[in-house]
C-alpha cells in the first residue's frame, strides 16, 4: 500500500509539473490541406494521425480534405493551411503567377497519370490520337497533358491532325458514354472505375505518362517561402514529414488497415472498402519506399516538360527557389 501511495504521489507531482509547464509540452499545431477528397491517395497522412505518429513528434495535425472547388495554393495564401499537397505543375505555375510555393518534400516518386482509351477506337500508339477526342482534367491538372501533346507535335485545337479536348469532369462518364475516345485516369482511381463499370481490361489501351517520358511529379508537400525563414517552422515541418513518411511506410505494409483508417475519416460516406483497399495498394507503388526527399533529376524532368509547351508553355522560365532541402536535411 505504501509503495502504491508513493507511486500515486509521484504521479500527482509529475502531473502538476506537466500543468505548470503546459506551454512547453503543448503540441505544435499544423494544418494540412489535401489536393482532393478523403481517399487512399492520402492514406499516409491519415495513418500517421491515427497511429499517433504525429503525436510522437509533438504535433497536433489537422487534415483538411479538398474537392473540385478547393485550390490548395489559394487556401495556403489565405492562411487556411500551413502545408498543402499539390502536383508540381500546378505549384510551379502558381509560383510563376506570384504564389511563393516551395516544395519541401516529395512523397510520391512516380506519376499515376495516364490516358485510358477504348481499344475499338483503333488507337494503339500516341500518334493515333490525331483526329480523336480526348478527355482532359483542368484546374491545373491539364498541364502534363498539354506538354505531352506539344512533345508529340499534335495540336489541341481539333481537326484531322489535332485532337479535340473534352473538358472532363472528375468521373469516367465520357468513356462509358463514348463521348471521348480516351479519358484521363489515375492508376489508383479512375482506371478502376472504368473496370468496375463493366469494361474489360482487354478492351482498353492505356498510355502511362511515366512510360511516355513526360511524367511530372505529383502529390508533393508545399509551404510558403517566407515560412522557411523561421527555424522553428523548419523544425516543425521536418517532424511532420518524418511522421508522414512513417505513415506511408505503415500503409505500404498494412494496406487494408490503412484503407479502413481512410474510411473512418471519410465524412461523406461515399467511399467503399473494396475501392479504397485497391487504391492504397496502387498508391504505395507510386510512393515506392520514398524517404520524402525530392529527386532533383525528376524535378528537372518536370521543369523541362513544363517549359516545352511551344507558344503556350505551362511556365515561361526555369523556376528559382521553388524547392528547398532545409526540411528533409533537418529530418
Amino acid at each position: 500500500m505504501a509503495f502504491k501511495t508513493i507511486k500515486a504521489l509521484a504521479a500527482t507531482g509529475l502531473l502538476a509539473a506537466s500543468f505548470a509547464n503546459g506551454s512547453a509540452l503543448a503540441a505544435d499545431a499544423l494544418t494540412l490541406q489535401l489536393k482532393w477528397v478523403t481517399q487512399g491517395q492520402f492514406a499516409g497522412y491519415y495513418v500517421a494521425k491515427d497511429k499517433g505518429f504525429y503525436d510522437e513528434e509533438g504535433l497536433d495535425v489537422t487534415i483538411k480534405p479538398g474537392g473540385p472547388d478547393i485550390a490548395p495554393p489559394q487556401v495556403i495564401v489565405g492562411g487556411g493551411a500551413d502545408v498543402i499537397v499539390d502536383w508540381m505543375p500546378s505549384a510551379l505555375a502558381s509560383r510563376e503567377k506570384g504564389v511563393p510555393l516551395v516544395n519541401i518534400a516529395q512523397p510520391f516518386k512516380k506519376s499515376g497519370m495516364m490516358l485510358t482509351c477504348r481499344k475499338e477506337t483503333g488507337i494503339t500508339k500516341p500518334e493515333d490520337f490525331k483526329g480523336k477526342t480526348l478527355g482532359v482534367w483542368f484546374y491545373g491538372n491539364e498541364y502534363p497533358f498539354l506538354s505531352w501533346m506539344n512533345h508529340l507535335g499534335i495540336s489541341t485545337e481539333g481537326g484531322a491532325d489535332g485532337v479535340t479536348v473534352l473538358k472532363q469532369g472528375f468521373n469516367v462518364d465520357p468513356l462509358l458514354q463514348k463521348q471521348a475516345d480516351c479519358i484521363s485516369t489515375m492508376t489508383y482511381n479512375e482506371y478502376w472505375q472504368v473496370i468496375d463499370a463493366g469494361i474489360s481490361p482487354d478492351d482498353l489501351v492505356v498510355f502511362k505518362y511515366e512510360d511516355q517520358g513526360v511524367a511530372t511529379l505529383e502529390d508533393g508537400l508545399y509551404v510558403l517561402e517566407d515560412s522557411l525563414k523561421d527555424a522553428a517552422n523548419v523544425d516543425k515541418y521536418a517532424r511532420f514529414v518524418r511522421a508522414s513518411m512513417k505513415g506511408w511506410a505503415y500503409a505500404a505494409e498494412n494496406p487494408e488497415e490503412a484503407a479502413d483508417i481512410v474510411l473512418e475519416n471519410d465524412a461523406t460516406g461515399a467511399q467503399t472498402e473494396e475501392h479504397q483497399v485497391r487504391m492504397v495498394g496502387e498508391i504505395v507503388k507510386l510512393v515506392d519506399g520514398s524517404d520524402g526527399k525530392l529527386d532533383m533529376d525528376a524535378y528537372k524532368r518536370t521543369v523541362d516538360t513544363l517549359l516545352s509547351g511551344g507558344s503556350d508553355p505551362v511556365i515561361t522560365k526555369t523556376p528559382e527557389g521553388a524547392t528547398s532541402t532545409a526540411v528533409t536535411d533537418a529530418m
